[in-house]
């Protein structure tokens, strides 16, 4: 019997200016733009969405952007932001073929070592009501729902995940 290698999931930090960060992050957008609107984005939509909530501060100092591959497959996104003492999560995004095949799991994991391994206590989001999926991917790795932390146009639940230090000891 043979057997197939299931392809492994693999992260690496890019600016947002990368072609592939460009294109996976297009792709978020356009499909929070149809999930918002329940209807195909209009001709110059996502560039509007994408000019008011830009992702260039995804960077060193303020931030970072992980893509995600799945195999050789460019996969999907996530974001940090430093906030003081803690990192806010952004721009999770699994592509539509390679969902069920543990990415979401996989940018959660990476972007939670890399917060912890920057100081960071706490990892914070902010979701809306129709990304269900999104919810239940952060109640099942711990995230639980919180007060509103901060006051956004889209956003309608938040969430915050305690991080322990990287030697298990509780803070």
């Amino acid at each position: 019997m043979t057997t197939t290698a299931r392809p492994t999931w693999s992260t690496s930090n890019v600016r947002p200016d990368h072609p592939d960060a460009v294109q996976l992050l297009r792709e978020y957008m356009t499909e929070m733009v149809v999930r918002y609107h329940r209807r195909p984005a209009l001709p110059g939509e996502v560039d509007e969405a994408l000019a008011e909530l830009p992702s260039n501060d995804l960077i060193d100092p303020s931030g970072l952007l992980l893509l995600a591959h799945h195999g050789a497959d460019l996969a999907g996104c996530a974001g940090l932001r430093w906030q003081p003492g803690w990192a806010e999560l952004t721009r999770v995004f699994v592509r539509p073929a390679h969902r069920g095949a543990g990415g979401g799991a996989a940018l959660l994991t990476a972007v939670e070592e890399r917060a912890r391994a920057a100081g960071a206590d706490r990892i914070r989001l902010d979701t809306r009501n129709d990304l269900v999926e999104a919810r239940a991917l952060y109640a099942r790795h711990g995230y639980v729902e919180i007060p509103a932390y901060l006051q956004r146009r889209y956003a309608e639940h938040w969430f915050e995940k305690r991080l322990t230090p990287a030697d298990g000891r509780a803070k």
